[in-house]
């Protein structure tokens, strides 16, 4: 007996149903011919395929897997009509059925590879929608810190939006993108919301970088949403801080630069003008030097911000002047209170001052006569009980004369406060400080010397003197306190001694 049977007669449409059979991947044409091995490596192969393609994920298969899966059943379905040609099929015995059987059953690979695909692209739809609500979250959690330290926070969050929106624009999640913008927007600017302008500032600066790296398609309207906010935060922050008396230069400045016309631009001059009047009101208040130094810092800020900007120049340099002149003329208050608390050593330093900066004032003179008692006050505390007048002249007269060798200065205050000056005494000389311990010792007391004298006439009271070396600043003033009546003749005698290298 043959050992099996004889050969068919070759029939190409025999082959072409084997070949289609083989190309549904499940080795259908080789089950028809009594092939089992190679249908076994069929149904192993699509096993592997399927095993390595589900489930279904955004990343998909290598393509190297559908690309040698895709030959197998190509080499499949050459091998399956080779064997076909010449091999009668077990079932069904008509070759059109097989035919049309295979052409249907071709539906299997088709369907399933466009199943894979949908569910591939329902996979990377769900990554990108996971990857908008990471960024969602970000937000939120950069919402719950300072700005300074969540902006790289909201940095990523953005980046994410911006791949989504331009790198994925026909997914779900892109079409998300532009409400999440607008929440974005609200977010980072909260503390606009909250009317904390200070804080909204540098989030407000931000979210104007943003149309820089995001499509402005998915922006729409808030690509100039931070502008008019910035522009009023700019300016509340400022005059707040116009109002406190600390560095408002920086908001006003960049206000001035960057929304030169706006409205709220336009109140810059208005706001420091009325802060202007405002601290020169004060200074007749209670603390006349506070609001003196407050006008100086204020003409220096002025001036700052008028030479930064040519916006609004004119209008603050008018305003920079007048509180110069307002800070000027409110040293003579601020000298009176310095006087009047016993700090007779600033006291003296502002009047002197503002006897230079005011020369037609009406208090000058007055201011002079303050800067003498102050003086006089350094060096005896109790000419300080009162504030000097401008008063002059008097019953008494008092004759100082100066038995020294250096031109000195003689203060006085008292009813009458006023100064003079005397020229040295040229054949005087500093006596030792032993010498004017010594019994009979008498300074001035010498007939045969000219002393260089000035007289004066006060009114009874105490009149509290202080005689001090006109060019030596090292030197220890004199003074004296003298208790004037009427019916006598006074006399002062200014002096020098010397003791261990010390004058006095």
């Amino acid at each position: 007996m043959p050992s099996g049977p004889p050969p068919a007669p070759p029939d190409a449409l025999r082959a072409a149903a084997v070949a289609l059979l083989n190309l549904t991947g499940l080795g259908l044409g080789y089950l028809l011919v009594r092939r089992w091995i190679p249908f076994a490596v069929c149904l192993a192969a699509t096993t592997v395929l399927l095993l390595v393609a589900l489930p279904a994920d955004a990343d998909g298969v290598p393509g190297s897997v559908p690309a040698g899966y895709a030959v197998f059943l190509l080499l499949a379905a050459v091998h399956g009509a080779y064997v076909g040609l010449r091999t009668r099929l077990v079932w069904p015995g008509r070759r059109p059925v097989a035919l049309v059987l295979g052409v249907v059953l071709l539906a299997v690979p088709v369907g399933g590879a466009l199943w894979y695909d949908s569910a591939r692209d329902e996979a990377v739809e769900r990554a990108l929608l996971a990857r908008l609500d990471a960024a969602d979250k970000r937000v939120d959690v950069a919402a719950e810190k300072d700005f300074a330290v969540a902006e790289s926070d909201y940095r990523d969050a953005l980046a994410v939006y911006r791949d989504l929106a331009v790198h994925h624009s026909g997914s779900r999640a892109a079409a998300r993108v532009p409400a999440r913008m607008r929440t974005y927007y609200k977010t980072v600017a909260a503390a606009y919301a909250d009317q904390d302008y200070c804080t909204a500032v540098e989030p407000l600066k931000y979210l104007r970088t943003v149309p820089n790296s995001m499509p402005r398609d998915q922006l729409g309207t808030l690509t100039h949403w931070p502008d008019d906010r910035l522009a009023t935060s700019l300016y509340e922050c400022g005059a707040d801080g116009l109002t406190a008396g600390t560095d408002w230069v920086p908001q006003f400045g960049y206000l001035l630069d960057t929304f030169p016309g706006s409205e709220q631009a336009a109140k810059i001059v208005p706001a420091v003008d009325a802060a202007e009047k405002r601290t020169a009101k004060a200074v007749a208040g209670k603390d006349p030097c506070g609001a003196v130094e407050r006008l100086r810092s204020l003409n220096t800020q002025i001036i700052q911000l008028s030479n930064g900007s040519a916006a609004e120049s004119a209008g603050l340099t008018g305003v920079a002047g007048r509180a110069d002149r307002s800070g000027d003329a409110g040293e003579y208050a601020c000298g009176v209170k310095q006087y009047r608390d016993g700090d007779f050593a600033k006291a003296q330093q502002t009047m002197r001052q503002f006897v230079t900066d005011n020369p037609h004032d009406g208090n000058r003179d007055r201011a002079r006569k303050i800067a003498i008692g102050a003086e006089v006050a350094l060096t005896l505390p109790a000419a300080g009980g009162k504030l000097p007048t401008t008063a002059s002249g008097g019953g008494i007269s008092v004759t100082v004369r100066n038995d020294s060798p250096d031109e000195i200065t003689v203060l006085y205050t008292g009813p009458v406060t006023g100064s003079f000056t005397l020229g040295p005494c040229g054949s005087c000389k500093a006596y030792s400080f032993t010498s004017s311990l010594l019994p009979g010792w008498e300074p001035c007391g010498d007939s045969g010397k000219k002393y260089p004298q000035h007289t004066i006439s006060l009114p009874p009271g105490t009149t509290y003197f202080v005689h001090k070396p006109k060019n030596d600043s090292t030197a220890t003033p004199g003074s004296d306190t003298a208790k004037l009546r009427y019916g006598y003749i006074y006399t002062e005698c200014a002096y020098t001694t010397q003791s261990l290298g010390s004058t006095y």
